[in-house]
């Protein structure tokens, strides 16, 4: 029998048809906020796990040959050593595409008009119609540094809206074929962007932005990425939008481009401390836009959906013995830990 245990939302549809299948148990947990301690007997014979954190005492799941995360990142697991574990190991991405992308396209908007502007003007009550208030994002141009799911969809979106869109990745843009996507959303061949900039070409890309939004894992290689020299690339006018990693960007460069405006604004959704201490002076500045870790929106009611369709899939995929899909390699695993290893 193949054992499945599950500690996330999914549909009762979606749990049906697992538990409808020839020669599978399905058990299911309370999910937890943090990782903890299973009693061994329940999770001993587990073959497939569904879940955000794995149990602090994985060792005892003697059985275990997969496991489907329900986030996207996985930096935070990578001192179990899943590299050298015979495990196989996917996330979630793709489940958070339309909700990342509706962030950045809110905040674009809402950098733009000044929305916090107005905001602090209604509670004040003051009636003014400042030209900042009545600017749009049409004819603008973003920048995607980064092309995964969260950047192909948020490409659809502006494009949509009448934004040019540059991308800037490591070699090109290719079809994405290994990573799961919602029906109708993305760009599942590359085909949308109106300039792509590789490696090499940071400074050219920066140059003649509106908008720069973040759209990358954070690696050894992104750690840090952003500094002085990139946040004085981008022209005045042009904001930043983070919802990837806090530390991609630099701490103080950001809060120096601010103060003395090499930019024009920022809005920042992953941070450098969780919680952000409520004196950091990120808090501060009139053109910030701050969020708590929340565009992903894994509380959305299609999140279950979403994340049932995906665990399905690759249940099944690995009965078959097919392709799974979001699995994450053994050089992945290495190079995150790599960055644990430089601490």
């Amino acid at each position: 029998m193949l054992t499945i245990l599950i500690d996330q939302p999914i549909t009762p549809e979606h749990l049906a048809r697992l538990r409808a299948a020839a020669g599978v148990i399905v058990r299911q947990v309370e999910m937890e906020a943090k990782a903890v301690e299973r009693p061994a007997d329940l999770i001993a014979d587990v073959d497939i796990l569904l879940c955000k954190l794995p149990p602090k005492n994985i060792d005892d799941m003697r059985r275990l040959k997969l496991i489907q995360l329900a986030s996207v990142g996985y930096e935070h697991l990578r001192h179990v050593g899943f590299a050298d574990r015979p495990i196989q190991f996917c996330n979630a991405r793709g489940l958070f595409d339309t909700a990342i992308a509706e962030w950045n396209i809110a905040m674009m908007i809402n950098l733009t008009r000044d929305l916090r502007g107005m905001i602090r003007r209604q509670d004040a009550g003051q009636w003014e119609r400042l030209d900042t208030f009545q600017q749009e994002i049409r004819g603008k141009t973003v920048g995607l540094w980064g092309y995964g799911g969260i950047g192909r969809e948020t490409a659809r979106v502006a494009k949509a809206l009448g934004m040019t869109v540059q991308v800037l990745t490591r070699s090109g843009v290719k079809p994405r074929l290994r990573d799961w996507t919602p029906a109708g959303t993305g760009d599942p061949e590359g085909k949308l962007p109106d300039r792509v900039f590789t490696a090499g070409q940071e400074q050219e890309f920066l140059s003649r932005l509106d908008f720069l939004i973040l759209a990358l894992p954070r690696t050894q290689a992104t750690n840090g990425m952003v500094g002085e020299r990139e946040l004085r690339a981008l022209p005045k006018q042009a904001f930043v939008l983070n919802p990837a990693r806090g530390p991609i960007i630099q701490e103080q460069p950001l809060i120096r481009a601010l103060h003395e405006g090499w930019i024009a604004g920022a809005a920042l959704d992953t941070h450098y401390h969780y919680p952000m201490p409520a004196d950091h002076p990120l808090w501060r500045f009139p053109n910030v836009i701050m969020t708590p870790h929340i565009s992903g929106a894994d509380k959305s009611s299609l999140f279950p959906q979403r994340l049932g369709e995906l665990f399905l899939a690759n249940v099944q995929r690995w009965i078959n013995r097919e392709p799974l899909w979001n699995e994450v390699t053994a050089d992945e695993w290495r190079e995150t830990e790599a960055m644990q290893n430089e601490k």
